[in-house]
């Protein structure tokens, strides 16, 4: 029997977060994603009047590829995928995580090949065309979530299906006030951080790109960032897990680095370029319904009283001039059952131990 919540989904995607109108080419990239779930995507692209596209791929042969990547073969398979990206007018990238340390084993240099190659491609959807990005519930991610397959699954549907609309309404008030910030101050364990804001725009997140969605972002002034920051979330990136992450700015620059584990990795990602030392977003999770992490950064990045701080490459909605092949999204939860920690903005008290002091926001509080 077909799950209600599949096509319910599908109309959320098609209808609100990309808002298909009639005549779009809409692609659907999807990695591992149960075959039901993409025919009711198709199915809701057609009934707003565009036209479906597909991709079908696999983590395994992913991988594979990965492995033995080789600069011609990523040089050629960029332009076919910028090609695509430039024909469609809407994306849809959808993926099922069996394993989320399946590319782990993949040599450094072959991944760096890819990135570079796919960072264009990438850059070209996420600021000239419509697009949305999402998980499937997998046993293991309920694992990586310490939930059951059942209860994770309906977690997962809670998230996805909110009513985002009723979250934007204060989220644009957290927008307001960051814009008209200058100094952002950061406490918290290992943490004692100050860097401007000022002139950036905030980005309010609200259903549209993200499923589950739950952020306002912004990015710092890139040399203005000075002080020592500890990241709580365990974190994944090219498939290798880095715990414990933390690292000290001098004028912007990442100038010390250490994890719990192997830095030499750590210190190797952010030497894939020069802007990977560089911040390109800083965000606060407002998600009420998500609060512990997961290892997926789609989730973990709305964790409710979180912040990310990002080295990497900026957003052309909120640009503060880094550029870098790399964009990866740590985060850090202040809550008070995490540590706690205080968020100020031109030394005004904004947000204790996770949760806003000002009423307007209170929407963007954990859920009790």
């Amino acid at each position: 029997m077909k799950d209600p919540r599949y096509q319910q989904l599908a109309e959320q995607i098609v209808g609100y977060s990309v808002h298909v109108e009639p005549g779009e080419h809409v692609n659907i990239r999807a990695t591992g994603i149960p075959e039901a779930m993409v025919v009711e995507l198709i199915r809701a692209i057609r009934a707003h009047g565009g036209h479906p596209h597909v991709e079908l791929s696999q983590s395994l042969i992913t991988r594979e590829l990965l492995r033995g990547a080789t600069e011609e073969q990523y040089e050629l398979e960029s332009r076919y995928r910028m090609q695509r990206a430039e024909d469609m007018d809407v994306h849809i990238s959808f993926y099922a995580d069996d394993n989320t340390f399946e590319t782990a084993d993949v040599p450094a240099d072959r991944m760096k090949i890819v990135n570079k190659a796919f960072a264009p491609v990438s850059n070209f959807v996420c600021n000239k065309r419509k697009w949305t990005v999402l998980a499937w519930p997998t046993p293991s991610m309920a694992q990586a979530a310490g939930m059951s397959t059942e209860a994770f699954e309906d977690f997962y549907f809670r998230c996805c299906l909110a009513d985002y609309g009723k979250l934007k309404a204060a989220m644009m008030k957290l927008k307001a006030m960051m814009e008209s910030t200058d100094k952002v101050h950061i406490v918290g364990p290992g943490t004692d951080l100050t860097f401007s804001i000022k002139g950036i725009k905030a980005i309010p997140c609200a259903g549209e790109c993200n499923v589950p969605d739950g952020e306002v972002y912004t990015a710092p002034v890139r040399d203005s960032i000075n002080g020592t920051l500890t990241y709580n979330a365990p974190s994944i990136y090219n498939g290798i897990p880095f715990d414990g992450v933390s690292f000290r700015f001098e004028n912007g620059k990442i100038v010390e680095a250490h994890c719990n584990g192997d830095e030499s990795k750590l210190n190797a990602l952010l030497d894939t370029d020069e802007g990977a030392r560089y911040i390109g977003e800083f965000a606060l999770g407002v998600n009420p319904f998500v609060l512990q992490p997961m290892r997926d950064i789609l989730f973990d990045e709305k964790i409710a009283g979180s912040f990310h701080f990002t080295p990497g490459q900026c957003y052309e909605e909120a640009p503060n001039g880094n550029d870098s092949s790399i964009h990866w999204d740590l985060v850090c939860i202040q809550r008070a059952e995490c540590g706690g920690g205080e968020i100020y903005f031109d030394d005004v008290l904004i947000r204790k131990d996770g949760v806003f002091i000002d009423p307007e926001l209170a929407d963007l509080n954990p859920a009790v």
